[in-house]
C-alpha cells in the first residue's frame, strides 16, 4: 500500500481540469449543537421526516401568482396533504387536508396499487394534483375518488364518492371539463351542468380505454393514456388489448395468505400488448383510429398536440428500440406522416423534451452526436438549427419564453465540459446556437419546473450541507420567495445530528477511455492511521447516477455511524451521460458494469485507511443484481454482500427494458448466460443477505427462489428475509426499519464489530 500523503499528493497532480471539479473536498459541516447526537435506525423511520418540510410536486399556476405543492404530514410522514403559497405577499396555507376530506382511507384497487408501483408512488393522501391551463382550478385524487379545488374562493369540491376508483383525473386545458379513468372506461365530466359522459363503454377484461399498459408505465415513463387537445375539441386515447401477453402465474403473499395472480407479463423476447391509438372528437361523438403504421408490434411513446390542436404528434418506437420516428397525425382523420425519424445501432432514448411552439415550430432533442441536445425544428419536420452543442448532454428541456427566444433546461456541466455531480439549470437561445448561461449557482444539484411562458420557475436545490430547499424564482434566477427554506438550524428534524454526518469526498477512475465519478464519505471521528471496513452502495444500471454533490439520505449517515465507509461509484452504463458511456453495457449487462467495480474495489484497498478484508457491497434490484455479480466475481473479494430484489436472468423480465440494453434471448444468447447468476453462484465469496418482496410484481420473487434453490442444491450457506405483502419496495416506516435493523446487524456480523 502506498502512503496516504504521497496517493493524495500523485492524485492531485495528475488531476485534469475536469476531475479537479470531481475530486474536491466537501464543505465543512453545518454548524451543529455542542452535544451532537448519534442518529439511530429508530430515529431515521420516525416522524417527522429528517429530510425536514420538503416540497413534493412544486408547480406554479398558469398565471404565474400561486405556488402549490405537496407536504408531508407531521403526524404521519407517508400521508401527503395539498398546499399552497401566493407568489407574492402571504404564507402557505393548506389547501387540501387528506384526513379532513377522506378520514378513513380504505384499501385501493388492484389497478390503481400496480399504477402506483409503476410511478414508485408510495404515499398515501394527495399524491398527485393538476392545474387547469387558466389557474382556475386544482384537481387531486384523493384515496380513489377525485376532488376539485377552486382558486378564487379556496372552496374544495368533491366529485365522485364511488366503489371503484377513478384513476388518472386531469382538468382540460380550458377547465370546462374533468376527466378520469373508472373500470377501463374514460368518463368526462362537464363543471357547468354536474354531468358524466362516457367516451368509452367497452372496456372489460383485457382490453382497456384511456390507461398507459404496463410496459409503458414500467419502462417508457409513459404514465398516462389519454390527451386532451388545447382547444377540448379533441381527446386522443390509447386502446390496449393485453389478450396477446402471457400469463405468469405470481403468488401474492402476505401476512394472511396467499393469492394467485394470473399476471400479463411481457417477458422478454415474448409478446407485448396490442396498443391502438384513437382521436374522440367531441363536437360529433366519432372517433377515428390513428394510423400508426402496418407493423402493429411497436411501442407507443409519446404523444403531444400543437398549440392550436390542428396537429398530433405521435412518437412511434420500434420493438428493438432502434428507430424512432416522429409522426404528425391529422385529428379529423387519423392520417399520419413520418416527418423526422431517429435512430441508433444500439438504442434510441426517450425523453419528455417534445415542445411544440405558438408559430408551428417544435423543439426536440436527440443524441445522434453523441451528446443529448436540444434542437430546433419546422412544422414539417425540417431541421432549422441546433439549439445547444458540445461535450456534455442535456437533462431535460425546462421551459421556453417565446418572446424573448429564451430555452432553458438542466444539464451537468462546468465550462461546457461534463460535470456528473452537479446539475444547474442553463439558459440558451431560440434563435441561434450560443454558450449557455448559467442561471443557478454551481456547486450542487439543481431542479427546475417553469411557468409555460418561460418567465419563472420553482427551484429546488440541495447540497452537502444543506437539505433540500424550495423557491420561486424569476428567469434570471433571482429570488422571489421561499416556498421551503428548509434550513438545516435549530429546531430542524436533522439539526441534532449533523455535526456526525461524515466528510464526503469526490474523485474519479480511468475504465476503457471513460472517467467514472465516485464519492467516499467516512465515519464521524475518523482516523486515517487506522483501518475501517467498506460498504460500496451499487445500482450500476441504467439510471441518472448516484453520485451527487447533494443532500446526503440519512440511511447513508447510519452506516457511516455504525462505523463504515461508504464507497459509491457510477459505473459504465450508469447516469445521464454520453451515449458511449451508457451504451458500454449494449448485449453486456454485468460485465462492463462490474469491471470497474472491480476497479474500485481494487482502488479502496490501495487506500491505507480500509481494511482489505472488510468490503461489502449493498443494492436493491439492478443493484441488488450488482451486488450478486460481484459477490460471484472472485476479483472483487468480497465479504459480504446485501442484495435486494434483484434481477437473476433477464430472460425473466420484461420486454422494453431488457429488450433495450440486450436485445432478445434468441438474438443474443452469449450475453444472457453471461448474466445469468446461477452458474456463477459456485464462485460465491463471503457471506450473503438476499431479500425479496413476496408480492413483487415487477422483478417478480422467481427471481429469487431460482437462487434459493440454487445454493441449497449447493448446500451454500446464505441469510434470507422476505416481505409478506410488499411488491418492488420496502414501504412503511416499521418494515423498514426492521429492513435496516437487519442490514445493520448482517454487516456488523461480517464486516464489523462482531466480525473478527
Amino acid at each position: 500500500m502506498r502512503n496516504i500523503l504521497l496517493a493524495s499528493t500523485l492524485l492531485v497532480a495528475t488531476l485534469s481540469p475536469f476531475t479537479a471539479a470531481m475530486a474536491q473536498q466537501a464543505p465543512a459541516p453545518a454548524a451543529a449543537p455542542a452535544e451532537s447526537a448519534i442518529l439511530t435506525p429508530e430515529r431515521v423511520f420516525a416522524n417527522p421526516s429528517l429530510a425536514g418540510p420538503v416540497a413534493k410536486g412544486v408547480s406554479l399556476s398558469p398565471d404565474g401568482e400561486l405556488v402549490a405543492f405537496l407536504r408531508s404530514r407531521e403526524d404521519d410522514v407517508d400521508v401527503q396533504d395539498l398546499w399552497a403559497a401566493p407568489t407574492g405577499e402571504g404564507e402557505p396555507f393548506k389547501l387540501i387536508d387528506a384526513r379532513a376530506l377522506v378520514p378513513d382511507a380504505g384499501e385501493l384497487s388492484e389497478a390503481e396499487k400496480a399504477r402506483r408501483e409503476r410511478m414508485r408512488i408510495s404515499a398515501r393522501g394527495v399524491v398527485e394534483y393538476s392545474w387547469d391551463e387558466q389557474g382556475r382550478y386544482i384537481l387531486a385524487p384523493l384515496e380513489g375518488d377525485i376532488f376539485l379545488a377552486t382558486r378564487a374562493d379556496g372552496t374544495v369540491r368533491r366529485l365522485t364518492e364511488t366503489e371503484a376508483d377513478e384513476i388518472d383525473a386531469k382538468v382540460s386545458p380550458e377547465g370546462n371539463f374533468v376527466s378520469w379513468v373508472r373500470d377501463q372506461d374514460l368518463v368526462v365530466y362537464d363543471l357547468a351542468t354536474n354531468t358524466e359522459t362516457a367516451i368509452t363503454t367497452d372496456g372489460d377484461g383485457l382490453k382497456t380505454w384511456a390507461t398507459a399498459e404496463f410496459i409503458a408505465q414500467e419502462e417508457l415513463d409513459r404514465d398516462t393514456g389519454y390527451w386532451w387537445s388545447p382547444t377540448e375539441r379533441y381527446i386522443a386515447l390509447q386502446h390496449t388489448d393485453e389478450s396477446t401477453v402471457d400469463i405468469i402465474p405470481r403468488l401474492d403473499i402476505t401476512g394472511g395468505g396467499a393469492t394467485t395472480v394470473e399476471q400479463r407479463y411481457p417477458r422478454a423476447g415474448r409478446p407485448n400488448a396490442v396498443v391502438e391509438l384513437y382521436v374522440h372528437d367531441r363536437e360529433s361523438g366519432q372517433r377515428v383510429k390513428v394510423d400508426l403504421g402496418a407493423n402493429a408490434d411497436i411501442y407507443l411513446a409519446r404523444v403531444n398536440w400543437s398549440s392550436d390542436g390542428s396537429v398530433l404528434y405521435v412518437q412511434r418506437l420500434s420493438r428493438d428500440q432502434k428507430t424512432l420516428d416522429l409522426l404528425s397525425v391529422d385529428p379529423a382523420t387519423g392520417a399520419s406522416r413520418v416527418i423526422v425519424s431517429q435512430t441508433s445501432n444500439a438504442w434510441v432514448p426517450l425523453s419528455h423534451d417534445f415542445r411544440a411552439l405558438s408559430n408551428g415550430n417544435f423543439i426536440w432533442s436527440s443524441e445522434e452526436t453523441g451528446w443529448k441536445h436540444l434542437y430546433l425544428y419546422n412544422r414539417d419536420g425540417r431541421r432549422l438549427r441546433a439549439i445547444t452543442s458540445g461535450q456534455y448532454p442535456v437533462k431535460s428541456l425546462a421551459g421556453v419564453n417565446a418572446e424573448t427566444g429564451e430555452v432553458f433546461f438542466t444539464a451537468s456541466m462546468r465550462d461546457g465540459r461534463e460535470l456528473p455531480i452537479e446539475q444547474q439549470l442553463f439558459r440558451a437561445s431560440l434563435r441561434r446556437t450560443m454558450t449557455p448561461v448559467a442561471v443557478t449557482s454551481a456547486g450542487g444539484w439543481w431542479g427546475a419546473s417553469m411557468n409555460r411562458t418561460g418567465t419563472a420557475f420553482v427551484g429546488t436545490y440541495s447540497d452537502l450541507n444543506t437539505p433540500s430547499q424550495s423557491a420561486l424564482y424569476r428567469a434570471d434566477g433571482t429570488r422571489i420567495r421561499w416556498i421551503e427554506e428548509n434550513r438545516l438550524e435549530p429546531g430542524h428534524p436533522a439539526y441534532p445530528f449533523a455535526s456526525r454526518r461524515g466528510e464526503v469526498t469526490f474523485g474519479t477512475l480511468e475504465s476503457h477511455g471513460e472517467t467514472l465519478v465516485w464519492q467516499m464519505t467516512t465515519p464521524p471521528g475518523f482516523d486515517p492511521t487506522k483501518t475501517y471496513p467498506v460498504v460500496m452502495q451499487v445500482y450500476g444500471g441504467p439510471s441518472g447516477g448516484g453520485v451527487k454533490r447533494g443532500w446526503q439520505s440519512s440511511t447513508n449517515q447510519l452506516l457511516t455511524e455504525a462505523g463504515y465507509i461508504v464507497f459509491r461509484l457510477d459505473n459504465r452504463g450508469e447516469g445521464d451521460r454520453s451515449a458511449a458511456f451508457k451504451q458500454a453495457l449494449y448485449l453486456r449487462m454485468g460485465q462492463p458494469e462490474i469491471e470497474d467495480q472491480v476497479l474500485g474495489a481494487d482502488y479502496l484497498r490501495s487506500l491505507p485507511f480500509v481494511d482489505d478484508d472488510r468490503i461489502a457491497m449493498m443494492g436493491w434490484s439492478y443493484g441488488g443484481f450488482m451486488a450478486l455479480m460481484a459477490a460471484t466475481e472472485p476479483k472483487m473479494g468480497l465479504a459480504a454482500s446485501l442484495a435486494g430484489a434483484p434481477p437473476t436472468e433477464w430472460g425473466l423480465y420484461d420486454t422494453a427494458y431488457t429488450e433495450r440494453y440486450m436485445s432478445t434471448p434468441e438474438a443474443n444468447e452469449a450475453g444472457y448466460a453471461a448474466s445469468d447468476v446461477i452458474p456463477r453462484l459456485p464462485n460465491l465469496t463471503g457471506r450473503l443477505l438476499l431479500m425479496h418482496g413476496m408480492a413483487d410484481d415487477n422483478v417478480i420473487l422467481e427471481n429469487s427462489t431460482r437462487v434459493i434453490n440454487a445454493l441449497q442444491e449447493n448446500s451454500q450457506p446464505f441469510e434470507l428475509m422476505l416481505y409478506p405483502g410488499q411488491r418492488h419496495g420496502v414501504r412503511g416506516n416499521e418494515r423498514q426499519l426492521q429492513q435496516w435493523r437487519t442490514y445493520l446487524d448482517f454487516l456488523d456480523r461480517t464486516i464489523g464489530t462482531r466480525s473478527h
